[in-house]
């Protein structure tokens, strides 16, 4: 135990003669980096680091997620680990409670605390865990909150990917590139089905970041050299989506009605059309996205619309119910500018990266619907 500790430090202070405002505490590498226009310290950990050096670790491959805490992030974080990847993700404080949620799905993962809001911070993350691919997962997401919340949508979202970018390029300019582009970029679109060349017209705070985060990447990847790829993404479920999404809104409300806890859900726009798809299939797009010979942008989507009023249609018809007898609008939930319809072509993913979804639209909400009803029953046994 005391050789690991010294080895540990040894290393730990190899690195920190590189970044000469690192300081080792222990077995945790903690930076004090000090921004160029801010006076104030904010300070970077490491967390778990006591398990970072394995014997077989130099022959593993290693990646940094952000926002390892969502959907996303734990599909592909289960997915890199599966394919021997030592796998850190990065989150904001050491005490985040969505880090236990993470860890009720995946073993193993190397949290470590940075902030996309900090420049600084990603940095030292990258100096401690010397990826060879970052996957930047990480954004305010929920498209309703970015219109109450627009300064920092834009600054997590959009420029949180400049600064990773900035980042990769001070550090190791070598590093692969994965950005979370959206759909949601398309917006009021111009042509349908979208693909890689359509036009963005985004109508939402978060839309616009996501179209900067999108171009920085294509830029950096032209200027800079960088391995630098965008995932158009469009909308993609699971059962471990956020309960403010209204997939999971939808069938958390099922599972609820179901079990006699309640009788009626409020929902937004019936008629808007989404293309919706497996988060566990699309995690796999982004991983063979970073494998290629060329870095390249892809659409990633089924190549189907359902409404909202479909989804509920599945969604209740899967419980025994009418939705048509629980379900009730309210305007609260209506978007300022709504995207009425969103269908993706992935034919250059599919030709390309061999890709494929696994999992239909029935069958993507049935799963949902009975993965709610498992959990609230489960809960109700606890009572």
């Amino acid at each position: 135990m005391h050789a690991e500790f010294m080895a540990e430090g040894m290393r730990c202070n190899q690195k920190a003669r590189r970044h000469p405002k690192t300081t080792i505490i222990g077995t945790t590498a903690e930076v004090n980096a000090w921004g160029s226009s801010n006076p104030c310290c904010r300070r970077v950990s490491v967390m778990n680091s006591a398990n970072k050096d394995q014997p077989s670790e130099k022959t593993l491959k290693k990646a940094l997620i952000t926002g390892i805490t969502g959907q996303d992030g734990t599909y592909l974080s289960q997915l890199l680990m599966d394919k021997g990847y030592k796998v850190y993700g990065l989150v904001r404080g050491q005490n985040n409670p969505r880090i236990a949620w993470v860890q009720q799905f995946v073993k193993g993962i190397e949290f470590v605390e940075g902030d996309l809001l900090d420049q600084s911070s990603l940095i030292a993350a990258l100096e401690y865990c010397e990826p060879d691919e970052v996957y930047n997962l990480g954004a305010m997401s929920f498209v309703a909150l970015s219109f109450k919340q627009a300064h920092l949508t834009g600054e997590i979202t959009g420029l949180g990917v400049v600064r990773m970018l900035e980042a990769i390029r001070t550090v190791n300019p070598k590093i692969r590139f994965y950005q979370a582009s959206s759909s949601e970029m398309f917006g009021k679109v111009r042509e349908t089905p979208q693909n890689e060349q359509t036009p963005f017209h985004p109508r939402s705070p978060y839309g616009v970041a996501k179209v900067y985060g999108h171009y920085i990447t294509m830029n950096y990847r032209e200027s800079y050299d960088i391995f630098a790829c965008s995932g158009i993404l469009f909308n993609h479920e699971s059962p471990r989506r956020g309960l403010e999404f209204v997939t999971r809104k939808i069938t958390t409300a099922v599972a609820r009605i179901k079990l006699g806890l309640e009788s009626e859900v409020y929902l937004g726009n019936l008629d808007a059309s989404r293309d919706w798809g497996y988060a566990k299939d699309y995690v796999e797009a982004m991983y063979l996205m970073l494998q290629q010979p060329a870095p390249d942008d892809y659409v990633v989507a089924t190549g189907e619309t359902h409404t909202v009023r479909e989804f509920c249609e599945i969604a209740f018809s899967h419980a025994g119910l009418k939705w048509e007898e629980h379900v009730k609008t309210d305007p609260r939930f209506l978007r300022p500018a709504e995207v009425d319809l969103l269908v993706g072509d992935c034919s250059k993913a599919q030709k390309n990266l061999g890709w494929k979804r696994s999992c239909n639209f029935e069958e993507l909400v049935t799963m949902m619907v009975d993965s709610d009803i498992k959990l609230h029953e489960a809960q109700l046994a606890t009572v």
